[in-house]
């Protein structure tokens, strides 16, 4: 099934694509559970959807990985549709981006160590401390 063709409350979903763009994760608590959430878009030759990634899901997918969702579920939130694998749907990595950069946390200097000025990377995450990324 292409994306153009997904309707607001159809189930038995199968799509593949692209994900083109992740969200950042958001942490939650629903009855006493801890959770976490992200939306990923996901795009194929006809058009892009918001895929919703819930829990050990955001771990297995990264922007420029192609996917597969079977027996999917096409919800609708504040107009827009999102793609979700539901209660009885699976999402699976068809193939990994090979060109895919990994964030490498650097450490920090303990304050009693000596650090020469060219050991240090410039360009960091004021944040976190972590390196930038580029995507190709």
């Amino acid at each position: 099934m292409f994306i153009k063709d997904l309707q607001a409350r159809q189930t038995n979903v199968d799509v593949e694509g692209e994900v083109v763009e992740m969200s950042d994760v958001r942490e939650f608590n629903k009855f006493g559970k801890a959770g976490k959430v992200a939306n990923a878009v996901v795009k194929d030759t006809t058009g892009k959807v918001k895929l919703s990634l819930w829990n050990e899901q955001i771990e297995k997918i990264k922007v420029g990985d192609k996917v597969k969702v079977t027996k999917g579920y096409v919800g609708e939130f504040q107009g827009e549709l999102q793609l979700t694998t539901g209660k009885f749907g699976t999402l699976e990595v068809i193939s990994a981006d090979s060109n895919q950069t990994v964030p490498v946390k650097k450490e920090e200097p303990k304050k009693e160590e000596v650090v020469n000025s060219t050991d240090l990377v410039e360009e960091d995450d004021d944040e976190t401390g972590d390196a930038k990324e580029e995507f190709l």
